[in-house]
């Protein structure tokens, strides 16, 4: 789906952010609607989110690596990925992380590749995997305690299909379409880790070429890591398809089961010791990537978004370390909630992030939707309707972690009213219900004038008028003057200590007050959306070509 997702993002959503002149998505909500509850919503959720679904699953999966290689303890593993991740991103900033993200991602894709040769060839290929897979059948079934069905340890027989039964799969196909789209709209999107790359791209164009890009990486993922995992169940069939709590417990830590550990046990036990080298940093070098994302822009929310308004008049000094405590405090908020990732959704940690995702990302998928695509939405609208799927999401979301969602060993006792309903289906519903919600309030209220809305809204895109900010003066910074008059101690006078305390938060570096004329001059810059034809029409050309491709790869594996 991430396809089709980013080509929406480059051509659609991100020329609406630019010409907004925004640096967060919640600052775009707010010129969009005005008044701040609605900003101050979307960043705390925000930061919920990336704990709940990607700090520490990042963490979790990075320990789970570290752990099966290494043999360390699984806390012990993550303090080790955290300490090294934290040092370049607190010190580096958004540009060390864009760099090393570039050259992580070269070597995590030639690692993955020389991977996936070494699992085909230990197989037998592609067409004896197909067929190895579906007797890839554990021996080890018996438990006295439990009566456990042939159906919790025989493949499933819609393995190698995209497109399942919509009522009795693991991922019904509407589900799989829909509600993965939007998913994919609030994460591709509207996501700050997302967007804060595109915008700051140097144009238009460059956005457009990321994401194609970026669509073209995301097609390897079913051969690097799919692929490779079902083969590590055909070669280690008792331990990747456990299903006696006790054994998968011995096996890996987790008595729900041991799918987590397929990779790392196909890079332990299949690749020779210096490629075994090379992947473990390929996997620490993608986890790590995906860490010092998260932490740059949780802490650029934070500081934009929630500190400047607990303290108007915070120096520049102030921001930036109360950005890194606030990271501090994330890693450890995250940490405490690795147990629960453990249990989660029968041990799998890929169907935990997308339920987490589905309980609380469509409503800020409708909000932006709306919001971009639809003039009359108002901010009475888009806060009653964020506030009702938060409810909505929350009471499905806190059921399951309360009475457990269970697995096919031991199923749930969860009502079937509460979680009988597939997250994917969940995710629909909350989606359209939100957006009944929104466009109810909002044309039962007074709309917002158009000239608050120029550039704002996919209508208004082209607008030239001088636009009037709703609310400007509520969230204006009273320090921002301050900030830049502060004077710094002379370099003489600074000790060696403080030398070293200036140079990893980031104070040493000089700040220069622009006039007024260079101010307009860099705004006028940072908010054209205009391109050159050639590569307007490069670009074009190459989005119609990726969706060709995409649409081949779903018919060819429905």
């Amino acid at each position: 789906m991430a396809l089709v997702i980013v080509i929406i993002l480059g051509w659609l959503f991100v020329p609406i952010y630019i010409r907004a002149g925004v640096v967060t998505m919640p600052e775009y909500l707010k010129k969009r609607f005005g008044g701040n509850r609605i900003r101050i919503y979307l960043s705390v959720l925000s930061l919920f989110l990336y704990i709940f679904t990607k700090i520490s699953a990042d963490m979790f999966s990075g320990a789970i690596f570290i752990r099966e290689s290494l043999g360390l303890n699984l806390y012990v593993a993550v303090v080790i990925l955290l300490a090294i991740t934290a040092i370049y991103t607190v010190t580096g900033g958004l540009t060390a992380v864009i760099y090393t993200d570039t050259l992580q991602t070269i070597i995590m894709v030639v690692g993955s590749f020389i991977l996936m040769g070494y699992a085909f060839n230990a197989v037998g290929g592609y067409e004896a995997m197909k067929e190895k897979y579906m007797n890839a059948i554990t021996s080890e079934t018996y438990d006295p305690m439990l009566n456990i069905s042939a159906e919790c340890y025989t493949p499933r027989p819609d393995s190698f299909h995209l497109l399942r039964d919509p009522l009795n799969s693991d991922l019904p196909w509407p589900g799989l379409i829909f509600g993965l789209s939007i998913l994919a709209i609030w994460y591709w999107c509207t996501d700050q880790v997302i967007v804060q790359r595109c915008l700051s791209a140097k144009n238009l164009s460059h956005v457009k070429a990321g994401c194609i890009l970026c669509g073209y990486l995301k097609l390897l993922p079913m051969y690097l890591m799919v692929f490779p995992g079902m083969i590590s169940r055909i070669l280690y069939t008792n331990v990747i398809a456990c299903v006696v709590p006790s054994l998968c417990k011995r096996y890996c830590d987790v008595e729900a089961g041991c799918s987590n550990i397929a990779y790392p046990m196909l890079v332990v036990n299949l690749m020779p010791r210096g490629l075994r080298g090379l992947m473990l940093s390929v996997m620490l070098a993608s986890l790590m990537s995906s860490l010092t994302s998260i932490f740059n822009s949780s802490s650029t929310l934070f500081t934009m978004d929630i500190w400047t308004k607990i303290r108007p008049k915070a120096t520049e000094k102030e921001l930036m370390l109360a950005g890194r405590v606030f990271t501090l405090v994330l890693i450890g908020i995250s940490i405490a909630w690795i147990p629960i990732v453990q249990k989660a959704q029968s041990g799998k940690l890929f169907d935990y992030i997308q339920s987490i995702t589905s309980y609380l990302g469509p409503p800020i998928a409708s909000i932006f939707f709306l919001g971009i695509f639809v003039k009359r939405v108002n901010e009475k609208g888009a806060f009653w309707g964020l506030i009702f799927g938060l409810a909505v999401g929350l009471a499905r979301m806190i059921a399951e972690f309360v009475i457990g969602t269970g697995n096919c060993v031991t199923p749930s006792m969860c009502p079937v009213i509460i979680c009988g309903i597939h997250y994917l289906y969940f995710a629909i519903i909350l989606f359209v219900v939100t957006c009944l919600v929104v466009l109810i309030v909002s044309f039962l209220t007074k709309p917002i004038p158009d000239k608050h809305l120029y550039r704002l809204c996919w209508t208004l895109r082209y607008s030239t008028e001088e636009r009037e900010d709703l609310d400007q003066d509520e969230w204006k910074n009273e320090g921002t003057d301050s900030r830049m008059d502060v004077s710094e101690e002379a370099p003489q006078d600074v000790k060696c200590w403080k030398k070293a305390y200036n140079w990893f938060c980031g104070f040493d570096q000089p700040t220069q007050k622009l006039s007024k004329e260079e101010e307009e001059a860099l705004q006028k810059k940072l908010t054209d959306v205009s391109e050159v034809p050639l590569w307007r029409n490069v670009v074009n050309v190459n989005a119609i070509i990726l969706l060709s491709v995409c649409v081949f790869f779903w018919a060819f594996y429905a």
